[in-house]
């Protein structure tokens, strides 16, 4: 087994069924799991922002750290790898309100939005998702059986 960790704004894919793709801290940002189950090809990503346009400039040196560059970009590589679309099995997890107790900015229930706009505009419907709320999460995808499981305060949880 291999412990891949994905970082905030970072998005890694693989077709080895020995890779676990981990990543930690998602509170407002969004971790994404993609997996093609017949392939056995997944991915995942760690994505911050909702919108690129803030940021052009960050968006391209770094287009995972925005749902709109990054989600589509994790898409394509894994098409790319041999993944069918139709298969994709996605996953999406945190889009808490961490810091934003009042709503102010609604960071965390933004990034959810545009994943889920993104995905309906490609046909892709998310199968099992753990968002919003306050708590910080920690998403895992094991590629041998395409099983995701989630951690946070309240224990740990397959999606």
């Amino acid at each position: 087994m291999s412990l891949i960790v994905v970082g905030i704004s970072d998005l890694q894919t693989s077709g080895d069924p020995q890779d676990v793709f981990i990543t930690y801290s998602l509170g407002s940002c969004i971790g994404v799991t993609a997996y093609d189950p017949a392939a056995r090809i997944g991915g995942m990503i760690h994505y911050m922002l909702p919108l690129s346009q803030i940021a052009p400039d960050k968006a391209a040196a770094r287009p995972a750290m925005f749902a709109d560059t990054g989600v589509p970009a994790l898409l394509n590589t894994l098409l790319s790898q041999g993944a069918a679309k139709n298969r994709l099995v996605v996953k999406a997890v945190g889009g808490a309100q961490l810091m934003d107790q009042h709503k102010l900015f609604n960071i965390g229930e933004r990034n959810f939005l545009i994943l889920r706009k993104i995905l309906w505009k490609n046909n892709i419907l998310i199968k099992a998702s753990d968002v919003g709320g306050m708590m910080s999460r920690t998403l895992r995808l094991e590629l041998d059986t395409g099983r995701v499981t989630v951690k946070s305060s309240h224990g740990e949880v397959e999606l």
